[in-house]
């Protein structure tokens, strides 16, 4: 830690799901991690104690549902109850990885709208503000009747593929729903951008069916908001070498990578898949493709900006 902060009453907490990135957003804001513990008894139950006072304080806590997923909710939903009867100033949940947000919207009849109703315990638990970072769909933000800070990752990944200096670049959506954030990268790399066409039969079952705009010759840059087992992105980046690409790249902000993800990258035309840190990875992910990337600065300077009321959607211009 280089810069210590000087306002004792900002407080950041981590749990289990990520305890190294909330190491990096601590250091980046300049304060030790606070100190609580987690435990479990014989039956599963979680125990959590706060070891140190926070009355009066902005407490933030650093935790992903991320897998497993039930877990790491119900420690946040705690955690927050013992920061709400420890009579905490503000209790803001920094989320990186908002598990159930691809359950958004009713697609068939009789199903729930799981990431509200995962909004609504957050909200019940006692929560005063959301941070979260490429949400995977916007109008989860709608769900909160709290404030949410929605940062993007997109920044950082296009300053990676930027300073590779990759020439003859063209951005690439594996999906119509994912065009507005290909076309941010795109921008910011001064490139065109094309579109994968798909059908999807059955969930994590993807069938490409054929590719909209000019990728002969070109190195096309894959960009996805969560990776999970990988079919859509491999099937993607096959489908473009076959079509003429030159080489294929592939990004996303949240690598879920369940299953036969690594694989399947492993095995696929993707030459580097680039991600961030937003969900814990092994050290040893059994593939040399999967380069990662941080985004601790970018999370704690977004807490320091919410606890001295300032702008954070200038982070972005």
């Amino acid at each position: 830690m280089t810069n210590q902060y000087q306002d004792p009453s900002l407080k950041v907490f981590s749990l289990t799901s990520n305890p190294e990135l909330a190491h990096e957003i601590a250091d980046s804001v300049g304060v030790e991690l606070g100190k609580s513990s987690v435990k479990r008894f014989k039956d599963g139950e979680v125990q959590i104690n706060i070891e140190e006072s926070v009355r009066g304080c902005d407490t933030f806590i650093v935790q992903s549902t991320s897998n497993p997923v039930n877990e790491h909710l119900m420690e946040l939903l705690i955690m927050i109850d013992a920061l709400k009867r420890a009579s905490a100033r503000t209790i803001n949940i920094v989320m990186p990885y908002y598990g159930y947000a691809r359950q958004d919207r009713k697609a068939r009849s009789r199903e729930p709208i799981t990431s509200k109703l995962v909004a609504d315990l957050l909200e019940t638990a006692g929560a005063d503000r959301v941070v979260s970072v490429d949400l995977h769909a916007a109008q989860i933000q709608g769900f909160f009747n709290i404030p949410i800070d929605h940062l993007i990752a997109g920044p950082t990944l296009s300053d990676y593929f930027l300073e590779k200096g990759l020439e003859d670049v063209v951005i690439v959506s594996p999906d119509h729903g994912g065009v507005t954030r290909a076309r941010q990268m795109a921008d910011r790399l001064g490139a065109p951008i094309a579109i994968i066409d798909k059908r999807r039969p059955q969930p994590n079952v993807a069938e490409v069916m054929n590719i909209v705009g000019n990728i002969e010759g070109k190195t096309a840059i894959l960009v996805d908001d969560i990776i999970d087992t990988a079919g859509t992105i491999t099937l993607a980046a096959n489908a473009m070498i076959e079509n003429g690409a030159k080489e294929v790249y592939a990004c996303c902000t949240h690598p879920v990578l369940s299953g036969p993800a690594i694989e399947r990258i492993e095995n696929s035309a993707i030459k580097e898949c680039v991600v961030t840190n937003t969900i814990k990875l092994s050290d040893d992910l059994g593939t040399d493709k999967v380069v990662r990337l941080s985004v601790g600065d970018l999370i704690g300077e977004s807490i320091k900006r919410v606890h001295e009321h300032r702008s954070i959607s200038s982070l972005f211009d």
